[in-house]
């Protein structure tokens, strides 16, 4: 990073700008760093075999004595998910609403840091002295409870931070987005705004969740046998619209995935599910009832090869299996990327003579989004009235069509600012520019391995998955120089040996030609041996497949 003024504020992302998951932004003020939010996102398809990626926190690691906390805004993956990894390299207090911190915990204790973790509990009306700056909360409507934004009121001005957020006139949960405080925020003078950008494209405003309940009741008394809803485990609003559905519609409720019944448990313990005693039945016993008397509450709403929905539409579930005339509906709209796996779903599910309800909410009726559309983020700019403004949360499109918002809102466009991660934004006596860039990327996690798989590791798996390899094992003569047995050639993935043998018995012999001419000119170093066998195997393999496998010569020494 760019050498910081001591009294400056600055403000960069290490994860969520310019992308859609791994959320977290860092506040700092001479020596007091606050953080917003630790989440994953999940990899893409380039990324063979990862299981999640988080943010690179090498400059938190760095400066850890000046952390002072992070402050979670609400519980969805894309913002708790990375904490297990996180916390084990920087193990700093955790500030989030109930709710939030009960999906927490339950990863702490999985992860095994449930003990060692600080943990705090704050909502709406919460204030907090962080060294310099005091953090202060204001409560926002999204497709979770207990969402909240952030306000950090630092020496150089105010930091708004607003979570992800919509303006929902008619909350399922009747917790309304504290307005009067945002406004109140505004009135007082706030220096940077930071704003969720995912539906910056989207005009209008988004509906609001109870309009969902309605539309699966109704789909609930259509269905003449089983009713199978597939959405966020998260998504606790649309959870207890399946509970009141069922409940209306005389139905029992089985729950089917391991996320989805964790948040099932966690949700109605604490409070923020009402499910009437006796509705929620065993996996075992939706086979055992009449179709019109049961429905399954299932993860799977993004088409995940392992998850509930999925297995079912494979018939590979242990316990429920589609029968035709089931109905399943899919409460949910695929992020991007996802959406061949969802409709290879869909099509399986139609195979197996399901109905099934999908597509976006403005079709299907069974879906709305958790975020403000075009509308709302402009209200939420009118209620904050930043002087500077940097739009995050969303690919680089969607920060751009918020920019333009702003711009025509009021904020000056010179003051609005456009970044990628890593971008370093600093405040210094109320005016803002860019400051060079800190170390920011992606973390691969590969099973236990946390940042072990880079780039070259990818690559090699980019080349395995594609062309295959061959192994070709050779035994030399130390004392004679010459080849003693081989060379064998293993193909995997490349060629079927018994169809290839011409082709590979031609590659025998250019390995042996390569070794003889090699050794015949005193040339024995492995290193050199191995590098020409490549080159002279690849080159010919090139020539008559049109294919590059990986080559890996195993050479021994007797």
């Amino acid at each position: 990073m760019a050498k910081k003024n001591s009294e400056a504020l600055s403000i960069f992302a290490l994860g969520g700008v310019g992308e859609i998951g791994k959320n977290m932004y860092v506040v700092q003020y001479e020596n007091d760093i606050v953080v917003i939010d630790s989440g994953l996102k999940f990899p893409e398809e380039e990324m063979l075999g990862i299981d999640i990626v988080i943010p690179d926190i090498t400059y938190l690691v760095e400066n850890r004595d000046k952390v002072r906390c992070i402050l979670i805004t609400h519980g969805h993956e894309d913002h708790i998910g990375g904490l297990p990894y996180i916390l084990k390299m920087l193990n700093v207090p955790i500030y989030a609403t109930k709710l939030t911190l009960g999906l927490i915990e339950s990863k702490l204790k999985e992860a095994g840091l449930l003990g060692e973790t600080k943990r705090h509990l704050i909502h709406g009306d919460s204030e907090l002295q962080l060294g310099s700056m005091k953090a202060s909360f204001f409560r926002t409507n999204h497709s979770i409870p207990d969402s909240v934004g952030v306000c950090l009121e630092t020496p150089e001005g105010t930091v708004v931070h607003t979570g992800d957020f919509k303006f929902d006139q008619t909350p399922v949960n009747e917790q309304y987005a504290d307005v009067h405080k945002m406004a109140e925020i505004g009135t007082k003078g706030v220096l940077v705004l930071l704003s969720d950008s995912t539906n910056a494209e989207r005009p209008g405003f988004t509906p609001s969740e109870r309009g969902v309940g309605r539309q699966l009741e109704e789909e609930f008394r259509r269905a003449q046998q089983r009713v199978v809803v597939a959405t966020f485990a998260s998504n606790v609003h649309r959870i207890q619209q399946v509970v009141d559905a069922c409940l209306k519609t005389n139905r029992k409720l089985a729950v089917v995935g391991r996320s989805m019944v964790n948040v099932v448990n966690i949700a109605t313990e604490l409070g923020y599910l009402n499910v009437p005693e006796g509705m929620i039945i065993e996996t075992d016993e939706v086979n055992k009832l009449p179709g019109e008397r049961v429905a399954v509450l299932s993860t799977g709403s993004q088409g995940e090869p392992m998850s509930a929905l999925t297995r079912m539409a494979r018939a590979t579930h242990r316990k429920v299996e589609i029968m035709p005339g089931d109905t399943v509906i899919i409460a949910a709209t695929p992020i991007p990327g996802n959406e061949k796996y969802v409709g290879r779903t869909v099509d399986e599910l139609f195979r197996l003579g399901a109905n099934v309800i999908y597509g976006p909410g403005s079709t299907s009726g069974v879906h709305v989004s958790g975020h403000g559309s075009q509308e709302e983020l402009k209200l939420m700019l009118n209620f904050i009235k930043p002087k500077y403004f940097i739009p995050i949360h969303g690919e680089f499109r969607m920060l751009r069509q918020h920019g333009i918002l702003a711009e025509s809102v009021g904020v000056e466009k010179e003051n609005i600012f456009l970044v990628d991660n890593g971008d370093v934004i600093e405040f210094h006596n109320g005016e803002g520019r860019k400051a060079g860039k800190i170390q920011a990327g992606n973390v691969l996690i590969d099973g236990l391995g946390v940042g072990d798989v880079g780039n070259i590791v990818l690559r090699d798996r980019k080349l395995l998955s594609q062309d295959g390899i061959l192994v070709v094992v050779i035994t030399l003569s130390k004392q004679e120089g010459k080849i003693l047995s081989g060379p064998d050639i293993i193909s995997r993935g490349f060629v079927y040996v018994r169809e290839s043998e011409t082709l590979l018995d031609e590659a025998n012999r250019i390995v042996s030609n390569t070794l003889n001419k090699l050794m015949s000119e005193n040339v024995n170093e492995w290193a050199s041996l191995k590098n020409h066998v490549k080159e002279a195997l690849g080159r010919f393999l090139y020539e008559q497949t049109r294919r590059r496998p990986m080559i890996l010569p195993i050479i021994m020494e007797v």
